[in-house]
């Protein structure tokens, strides 16, 4: 999940629908997790995963540039800023911290399982569906972004270095001082960043904004999934049954993506600049925020995330609900509704 991401990996949950199959049983609305053949689901799943974020990763790297400049010195929007990167450094430029921020890819198994896990306590304990919804993804994002941020922090790094601080070209955001000479590869220049971490911070430099991180995803991963269920049982109850369930699933989870990304923006700003910046408390982040956009940092740089967060979700759901019906066991393909 992915903010997703961005960290929008998705899992199941939900019930049966009123509609009814060829044999008179219920249609699944949504397929449960002991539905599934977990040796087809991970790899296909995992799969789906890595093929969206190589098709919308350039929406990472533009979000992440316009959140971390000073006001509107460097890019006046989302358009500017693609065209911008693509004329300086071409299509790689777009790809900037691509392979160490695939990791998340990896992170994802932990997310569904986490997920899972809660939902079925919270079953056992008579929780209603939207509440299972709402703690499972944000317990799930808990345990997804503690692995992940520190390959997060030297992504966010490598997405901005050699970027310029100002119009003009005045000043690079390069806070670490890693050297970027043309034709130097990426890799090595991952490597570089991690390094100078370590030296200069230890293990902790790793989870610099980690607060920020879980202030920004937790609620966000926790709301998208309460809300993808609000609107899929809201658009399940008014579409006609010729409507495809699949589409409905695509469509509520866009407007979960939607949703959750203007409510939690700021704080998303403020992980980011955290991150790139190395400022040394959420607080400080936040003054230095408010002090350069005023009301202005509850937009800063939307327009990319809205993008990247509908695009995202819409895409992850039609892989993952997709693959999930792949993977459903042989006795409950009849009742399977596409």
């Amino acid at each position: 999940m992915a903010e997703t991401n961005t960290h929008l990996t998705v899992a199941s949950s939900g019930a049966a629908g009123a509609s009814s199959g060829v044999d008179g049983s219920p249609y699944i609305r949504t397929i449960e997790w002991n539905m599934m053949n977990k040796t087809k689901f991970f790899p296909l799943s995992m799969l789906s995963s890595f093929s969206v974020r190589c098709c919308l990763f350039p929406l990472t790297v533009i979000k992440t540039q316009l959140q971390v400049q000073h006001k509107s010195d460097v890019y006046k929007g989302m358009v500017d800023c693609a065209m911008k990167i693509y004329r300086s450094e071409g299509v790689p430029g777009l790809y900037r911290g691509f392979w160490i921020s695939s990791v998340q890819i990896v992170s994802g198994v932990f997310y569904i399982s986490t997920y899972e896990g809660v939902r079925h306590v919270l079953t056992d304990m008579g929780a209603g569906h939207r509440v299972k919804a709402l703690a499972g993804g944000g317990c799930a994002s808990l345990v997804g972004q503690t692995i992940i941020v520190p390959f997060d922090v030297i992504s966010q790094h490598a997405m901005v270095l050699g970027m310029s601080a100002h119009a003009g070209g005045k000043g690079d955001i390069n806070p670490l001082g890693i050297k970027s000479w043309p034709g130097r590869s990426r890799l090595h220049i991952s490597m570089d960043i991690g390094r100078e971490i370590m030296r200069r911070d230890g293990l902790r430099g790793f989870y610099r904004g980690y607060t920020a991180s879980l202030m920004a995803y937790v609620p966000n991963s926790a709301m998208w999934w309460a809300f993808y269920h609000l609107y899929q049982d809201e658009l399940c109850r008014i579409c006609p049954d010729w409507v495809s369930h699949l589409f409905i699933q695509c469509v509520a989870g866009s407007l979960g993506g939607f949703t959750t990304t203007i409510l939690t923006n700021p704080l998303d700003i403020v992980r980011a600049r955290l991150q790139v910046h190395r400022l040394d408390s959420m607080s400080l982040a936040f003054r230095e925020l408010w002090r350069e956009e005023k009301l202005n940092c509850f937009f800063k740089g939307l327009s990319a995330r809205l993008v990247q967060s509908a695009a995202f979700s819409f895409s992850i759901i039609l892989g993952y609900e997709t693959i999930k019906r792949i993977a459903v066991d042989e006795q409950y393909k009849h009742q399977i509704r596409w």
